[in-house]
This record gives C-alpha cells, structure tokens and sequence, in this order.
C-alpha cells in the first residue's frame, strides 16, 4: 500500500484520506495508481459507500508537475491517461462515491471531485480548472454534466476559479457544509448506501451517468499526444508564476 493513499474499509464503507498533506495532494504517479487500486478493489470487495478527502490544508493541487524537467511528452501523457482512467472508474463506480473539499484545488484536482456523486464542499473551498490552458483536454464532458454547458463553457474558456458558493449554485457541489458537520454527512450517507441492494444501486448508477468513456479519453489521448505537450506545460506554469 501507498503511503500516498489512506485506505480504510468497515462494513460496507471504503474510505480512502489523500495523503501528501506537504504537496497539497498533488497527483503523482504512485497517488494515483493507489486511487486505481483501491477503486478497483471497492468495485469487488462489497463496497456501497466510498468516501474520499484529503488530508492537510487542501483536498488536492491537481496533476503533480513537480517532476516536470525529468519527463518526456510520452510520460506525461501516459501520467494524463491513467488519471482519466481513475476518473472514470470512479464517475461509474457501482456504487455511491461521497467526496469532502476544502481549501484551494486546481485541475485534476477539481475533476477528481466532479466525477464523485455526492460532493460537498468546505466554505471558503476554491476550484480552478485551467487543463485547456495548455491544450489539455480532461473531465470537459463530465463538468458539462454537472454544470450545464453554458457554465462549463464560462469556466473553462476564462480559466476561472470559482469558489464553494457558485459551486454549489452551479450543481458542481451538492452542498457546502462546514468540516465540523462532515461526520453527520458521513452517517447519512452510510445509512442511505444500505437502502437498495448492490444490484438496484448498480442499475441505479447504469441509468443516471451518461456513458461517454471512450469518446473522452480518445479526446484526451489526442489533446496529449499533439507534440510540445511538456512545453505548453512549462510555459503556462510560466506564466502562472509571473501573474
């Protein structure tokens, strides 16, 4: 097991704790093969609630470009893949997905949240999603679920951050409530997770996500794959330094 990763499992409940509290949970490469693990195990292990957060100050700071200089377009690309693929896995999880932010949470970050069907939010709690920036495509169709277009459109051609109010005005939070509360959120939801078989919650889950998975990572793979990616990369983390 990762030390990125918390993993915890009681009764019918998967809880997984982020856990680079020094990096802002930033996703490396091992982080997230832990998140796919562990997702895949909840998916065979009886799991009907699977709750995910963050530990330290932040939920989690997106894709990890801490070893930006050292990877090539190809690495980097395949870093893209395996995050679209954790989140998928997670958006079409047989079973409830509750997700807890809190602090600042950018890219990847915010779409790890997105693909989660409860998601509740910190006050004060901030998202960015600036992955078009630099020619990125991730989550576009997911946050369009969540949002509606005209929003999703908004946020993304602007790079905006927008904060735990407007998310939950827009439908990208479900609720914002204070991290004191979370543990009554937490009772809920256990008990509500016991209300339908595993076989209803999963038919229940078939019928209300709109399956796009291949159209999304096949624009995904084509928005990495078009050459310079680690330079357009290099360039906006430029430019982001300098504003």
């Amino acid at each position: 097991m990762s030390d990125e990763l918390i993993r915890k499992h009681e009764g019918h409940v998967t809880h997984l704790t982020l856990n680079r509290p020094q990096k802002a949970n930033a996703l490396s490469s091992a982080l997230v093969e832990a998140l796919l693990d562990a997702v895949e195990y909840a998916c065979t292990d009886g799991t009907r609630l699977l709750i995910l957060e963050g530990a330290g100050a932040h939920f989690c700071a997106g894709f990890d470009f801490s070893d930006l200089q050292a990877s090539s377009d190809g690495e980097l690309a395949l870093r893209f893949i395996r995050i679209e693929t954790l989140l998928q896995q997670l958006h079409h999880a047989p079973f409830e997905t509750l997700v807890f932010t809190h602090g600042r949470n950018f890219g990847a970050g915010g779409d790890l949240a997105c693909c989660c069907g409860i998601r509740v939010a910190a006050p004060g709690t901030t998202f960015s999603l600036p992955g078009l920036r630099f020619g990125v495509v991730l989550g576009t169709r997911r946050l369009a679920g969540r949002v509606g277009t005209d929003h999703a459109r908004a946020i993304l051609s602007e790079s905006r951050t927008f904060d735990a109010d407007e998310a939950h005005r827009i439908g990208f939070a479900t609720r914002v409530t204070p991290q004191s509360d979370w543990p009554k959120l937490v009772a809920a939801a256990r008990a509500n997770c016991e209300l339908l078989t595993p076989a209803a919650a999963a038919a229940l889950h078939r019928r209300t996500v709109t399956d796009s998975r291949d159209a999304d990572m096949a624009e995904l793979a084509r928005s990495v794959s078009a050459p310079g990616l680690k330079e357009r990369i290099r360039l906006f983390r430029e430019k982001q330094e300098k504003a």
